[in-house]
């Protein structure tokens, strides 16, 4: 069903010609809005493009380009949540470049730096074509959104638009083309007059057709002799003759008449890389990095413990396999399986697919062996999962046994936080022999005492408090039965209402709000004794020991109980009594929910704000970026940092940005775990009311005193060594501070134990990494770096992925040989046809051919291969003479793309009937006048 919110006539920034560069929000677009709807463009015309494949309608109405709507023409509502992460980490990183590298002119094209300009894009762009083609989307779309900064920089701090042109710099992302009529010695601006900048480069540049760039120094006032300024109050160049500048960032800006047209190509230039992409990926693939794919977008991630103890690994595959069945083909079938054993000393390798079948062979050949001692290594396989799994999926892990490397606790909490992740761990503690009472006793008075109740084992408790997740205790025979949890929690489109943790357990009565969106509605309980007293909003109740099941169907199994609930709109009540340890959580399916971050403003020759990357400043104030997903209309009212383990809150002031999104101020930040709280508006499907809705957040977080920053190259050549510099400043208390570094490759590494800080103090180190010769191009490794303070009152950490690329020295387009083209199609188009015969060739290998436009049948056959891997691939290709054009998208190993067109209506004279003529294989790529691509059906 389509949003009746797609349908209503939006205001088209695009065509009214309100664009910009700025990274802080104003009349004038920014980055964020450009990348977006580049994004959104590209995104339209692949659903269209799959849904043509399949025989399928497309719809997508003229004037409208939104998340919501652009979702729902591709018929992926379940995906809504998943797109607009993928998109906020695009522009985040875009935004970042401004903060990161603001003093590396290559990454905004001044300095007239054209060629190290384009290699951060060709080299990013190999980057995102070899991550993807492991699956690894989350380093593609991080990689994206750095490289179309300076993309979009290009267009608006050279003179390209002066020049003339209307077109995007195709050369910008192909390696060894000409970027432009280039002369460093040239002068190329004079003076502006007084505040009028409109005519200060030189007539000459303009005639010759000569590209130059504005110089921008903060901090110093030179730059070569005649050359222009970036301008601006914070380009010091900007004061030496020539004064002025050129920059087009903004409508007032020293260019701004020209401001429009630049960002018109930065959107086309961005439209352009994406397709590039696209063709590199296929579309299938090109949506799974935007977060979009068939069925659920949610991973169906399980952490298995293959140790000879784990006897009831049988029950887990045999489980397992019963979800995976159950769930195929429909709206909740998991778009990503993922698979994470783990044994003693060894765990992994991680493995990733996108087909069930492929997923339940591997748990077929899982083995219970081995192990040795009971402790496993629990933790090493979850921060694997955690850094291997897209961020705010589900994990489930399964063992028998403590944790052996319990050292990794923070690192795994960080990761938690980092990811928003949630980790339930169904605990199937088998009885089994003490040693520590064999000891105790000189092997006398031996017990059996179940090790999973040991306080070892309260850790995996924790862990799931602190995710929102469960540790459910269960018996081999009850497994079957608690994976109900399972089978709810991969649901597409799930929320959490309201969850909370009592340790020590209380009685407490807790209250959510349910609005019409939700479905499915369930309250998980997670303790050893309770009773409960469910409400109803129309005051009808239902207890423990209640007779009926008048308003949920109640199932027990071993410390985990699960409410099926009929949902009602209102406000729900439910009561808990236990003094012992519990936790509640009530979860739904909504296509309503919210995406946050904490912020931190800056100031200076960039102005705005930036996602912090760890934990927010204690005893001070903050502000959180929400969005809100799932409605163009709806609105937030109110959000609270609600104490994860108590009952009190901090509210927020809210502050409407347009588009979705909001920030919420806060005086103080509490000083134990919080969650987030969001409330807010939707319109009510009878449009007689407005409709309250709840949500929460399902990871816990906490403030620090402390701040870790770190800023390196983020990618690794294998068989080098890798620095990473960090620093860490403390508030008040100074002292040793210790430091822990972990990566979840297992790769070398080496790091200063712990700094010594003064009282508020600041202090630096490095982290060396060393990636293996044979690490696969397009991986990547995520490194942690934890500081915790004397005494370990206060920790903080700082994540960071790096990609792992071997050098590229193929940038060629696969080359194409017309081996024949025939037919005869002077007769009834209906009634004749046409064939093709290509030889398609390239030093790294064609990997694929497909058809980018036209309707015939395609064959392919690898009819030659060369000593270095390079072959030669045979495509025929045969059509009605009613499709009498072709346009063949051709694919090489390392990302290469290339289209080839061809017509039976060309002419018989020409090289397209002739036998052996070559080809070379440009990407072309259809661009709409600057224009937003829609299409409707």
């Amino acid at each position: 069903m389509r949003s009746s919110e797609c349908w209503s006539v939006l205001s088209f920034v695009l065509l009214t010609g309100a664009a910009a560069f700025k990274i802080s929000r104003g009349p004038s677009m920014d980055h964020s809005e450009i990348t977006q709807m580049a994004i959104l463009d590209v995104t339209v015309r692949t659903c269209r493009s799959l849904a043509e494949a399949e025989g399928r309608d497309f719809v997508f109405h003229p004037l409208s380009l939104t998340v919501t709507c652009v979702i729902a023409a591709c018929d992926a509502a379940e995906s809504t949540k998943s797109f607009q992460i993928a998109i906020k980490l695009i522009q985040r990183k875009n935004k970042r470049v401004d903060i990161r590298r603001l003093f590396n002119a290559a990454y905004h094209f001044d300095d007239e730096t054209f060629e190290d300009g384009r290699k951060v894009i060709t080299d990013g762009l190999a980057i995102i074509k070899a991550s993807n083609k492991l699956d690894n989307f989350k380093a593609a779309r991080e990689k994206l959104g750095e490289i179309t900064h300076p993309l979009q920089d290009f267009y608006s701090h050279s003179n390209w638009i002066e020049l003339g042109k209307e077109i995007p710099n195709n050369n910008l992302i192909t390696v060894g083309t000409n970027i432009g009529n280039i002369d460093l010695a040239r002068p190329t601006c004079q003076n502006c007059v007084g505040n009028d900048c409109t005519n200060n480069i030189l007539e000459d540049i303009i005639r010759d057709q000569i590209l130059t760039t504005g110089y921008f120094d903060a901090i110093l006032s030179s730059k070569p002799a005649g050359k222009c300024s970036h301008g601006g109050r914070f380009d010091q160049t900007s004061d030496d003759e020539p004064i002025g500048g050129i920059n087009k960032d903004s409508l007032t800006a020293n260019h701004g008449h020209l401001h429009n047209a630049a960002a018109r190509l930065a959107i086309d230039a961005t439209i352009q890389l994406l397709d590039d992409i696209r063709g590199a990926a296929g579309d299938t693939d090109f949506l799974r990095m935007l977060g979009i794919s068939k069925g659920s977008n949610k991973a169906l991630c399980f952490v298995i413990d293959t140790t000879g103890s784990m006897a009831d690994i049988l029950a887990v595959k045999a489980v397992t396999a019963s979800i995976i069945d159950t769930k195929a083909g429909t709206r909740d079938e998991p778009s990503l399986y993922i698979l994470v054993p783990f044994n003693d000393p060894d765990f992994g390798p991680l493995r990733r697919t996108t087909d069930p079948n492929v997923f339940k062979t591997w748990l077929s050949a899982l083995n219970a062996t081995g192990g040795g001692d009971f402790p496993e290594m629990s933790l090493s396989g979850l921060q694997l999962a955690l850094t291997g799994a897209p961020p705010g999926s589900e994990i489930f892990l399964f063992t028998d046994a403590t944790a052996k490397d319990i050292y990794l606790k923070d690192t795994v909490i960080t990761l938690i936080e980092q990811t928003k992740t949630v980790v339930n761990f169904m605990l199937t503690g088998s009885f089994r022999f003490s040693f520590r009472s064999l000891l105790a006793n000189n092997g006398h008075n031996m017990s059996w005492t179940n090790q999973m109740s040991s306080p070892e084992s309260q850790l995996y408790s924790e862990l799931a408090h602190y995710s929102g997740g469960q540790a459910i205790e269960v018996s081999k025979d009850e497994l079957s039965e608690a994976t109900s949890i399972i089978t709810e929690s991969s649901a597409a489109s799930l929320v959490t209402i309201l969850q909370a943790v009592r340790s020590p357990g209380k009685d407490e009565s807790f209250s959510f709000s349910v609005d019409e969106s939700v479905r499915n509605l369930t309250i998980y309980i997670t303790g050893n004794v309770l009773n409960f007293t469910l409400t109803s909003p129309s005051g009808v109740s239902q207890s423990t020991n209640s007779p009926n099941e008048s308003l949920a169907t109640v199932k027990v199994v071993g410390n985990f109980r699960s409410l099926q609930i009929n949902p009602t709109v209102g406000i729900w009540e439910i009561m808990l009594l236990s003094t012992n340890p519990y936790s509640i959580k009530v979860i739904g399916q909504s296509g309503i929910d919210f995406l946050f971050d904490f912020v931190q403003f800056f100031q200076g020759a960039s102005e705005g704000f930036d996602v912090l990357e760890n934990r927010p400043g204690a005893g001070g104030n903050g502000t959180l970026l929400l969005t809100l997903t799932g409605s163009d209309s709806g609105t937030v009212t109110d959000v609270s940092l609600v104490e994860a383990s108590g009952s009190g809150e901090v509210n927020g002031r809210m502050e409407t940005l347009g588009g979705g999104e909001f920030l919420a101020h806060f005086d103080t930040i509490p000083s134990v775990e919080f969650v987030v709280r969001v409330k807010g508006k939707t319109d009510s499907r009878s449009k007689a009311s407005t409709n309250d809705f709840q949500r929460q957040s399902t990871t816990q977080l906490k403030a620090s005193t402390l701040a870790i920053t770190s800023v390196s190259e983020n990618i690794i050549v294998p068989g080098t060594l890798f620095l990473v510099p960090f620093s860490v400043m403390t508030g008040d208390v100074g002292g040793n501070f210790t430091i822990q570094a972990t990566n979840d490759r297992d790769f070398i590494s080496s790091f200063p134990d712990s700094l010594v800080l003064a009282d508020g103090g600041s202090a630096n180190g490095t982290v060396t990494l060393s990636a293996p010769l044979n690490t696969p191009s397009g991986s990547d490794v995520t490194l942690t770096i934890q500081v915790e303070a004397p005494g370990g009152a206060d920790t903080n950490y700082i994540v960071q992925r790096f990609s792992i690329v071997n050098t590229v020295t193929d940038f060629q387009a696969p080359a194409c040989r017309l081996i024949r083209l025939r037919g005869d199609c002077s007769l009834n188009c209906s009634l004749s046809a046409w064939e093709l015969v290509v030889d398609v060739s390239d030093q790294s290998g064609v990997v694929r051919v497909d058809i980018k436009r036209g309707n015939g049948t395609l064959n392919t056959a690898v009819v030659a291969v060369g000593s270095g891997g390079e072959n030669t691939t045979r495509v025929s290709y045969a059509a009605s003479c009613c499709s009498p054009d072709v346009e063949l998208l051709a694919v090489d190993g390392v990302g290469n793309v290339g289209s080839c067109p061809f017509s039976i209506n060309d002419n018989p004279s020409t090289a397209a009937l002739s036998t052996g003529t070559t080809l070379s294989l440009s990407y072309l790529i259809w661009v709409s006048l600057g224009l937003i691509l829609v299409y409707q059906a």
